[in-house]
């Protein structure tokens, strides 16, 4: 499904189904290097299950076009504005990693108009080594390799997840290489982790935001650890919010790791 966004052309994968704006839509945000793809089980189980999806493509990454956001906040005006061009009243927003933060604030941003807020793989703050900000930018195919190791804790996906003997770590490496490839004008590795870095805002958007949250968490998630995010989920709790917390035993790729359990988290919480 394209949209126009911003004046930009907006792809979003929709599972294959068409879009009604009478069901309940759930939006898929991604991280860094990534695109909708990292979402292909999880969003296509929902939108053959009564959900409208909308996986997105960033600005300037892969299919969309646009200019690449250099910060959460860009890319949060991003998904207000993507909401309005779907014609969405209401929806819940689910991001990985930098998707997460992203998410995070627009929900803040949105208030009432988001039902609930998933946050995959996050961290506040979630700062990025020096190490590999610089070698996003000097060297990418090199921090390509680094991130993918960090990232991962198997290099055999569950059969569920991109089909029996899937190398995840080649297709996640295949994936960035895509990524970088797709947008000639700027680095988008390097703004992005530049962009996890800054943000600044999370403890004030947790604050802000009205509706239930769900985190979920690899327990040997080396580049957004566990422990990370308790920050925001003791705002969340003191703040009265309903949080509910899924800790699974994988690294940072959880939608791939664990596939069919972040999708269980993701459905059984949408219900609530």
């Amino acid at each position: 499904m394209e949209l126009i966004v911003n004046t930009a052309k907006t792809y979003c994968y929709t599972g294959g189904k068409p879009f009604d704006t009478t069901k309940p839509t759930v939006v898929f945000i991604h991280g860094v290097v990534h695109d909708h793809s990292v979402w292909i089980l999880q969003s296509r189980y929902l939108a053959n299950h009564g959900y409208n999806v909308l996986a997105v493509d960033l600005p300037g990454h892969c299919r969309s076009a646009g200019e690449a956001p250099s910060s959460v906040e860009e890319a949060a005006d991003f998904i207000c504005a993507l909401l309005d061009a779907a014609g969405v009243e209401k929806a819940a927003l689910v991001g990985h990693s930098w998707g997460s933060l992203i998410a995070l604030e627009a929900a803040s941003r949105l208030k009432e108009r988001v039902t609930h807020l998933v946050l995959v793989g996050t961290a506040f703050p979630m700062k990025v080594s020096p190490v590999l900000i610089d070698t996003s930018l000097s060297d990418p195919t090199k921090a390509l390799n680094m991130i993918n190791v960090f990232s991962r804790s198997t290099l055999a996906a569950p059969p569920s997840a991109l089909g029996p003997g899937t190398w995840v770590f080649g297709a996640s490496l295949a994936l960035g290489k895509r990524v970088l490839a797709s947008n000639t004008a700027v680095n988008v590795f390097h703004r992005g982790f530049v962009a996890c870095d800054r943000y600044a805002n999370g403890e004030q958007a947790i604050s802000a935001i009205s509706c239930p949250v769900l985190f979920v968490l690899g327990a040997q998630d080396q580049m957004t650890m566990a422990r990370a995010a308790q920050p925001l989920i003791n705002l969340a709790t003191a703040t009265g919010k309903s949080v509910q917390i899924a800790t699974l035993p994988v690294g940072h790729h959880q939608m791939t790791e664990t596939p069919e359990e972040t999708l269980f988290a993701i459905r059984d919480f949408l219900k609530a």
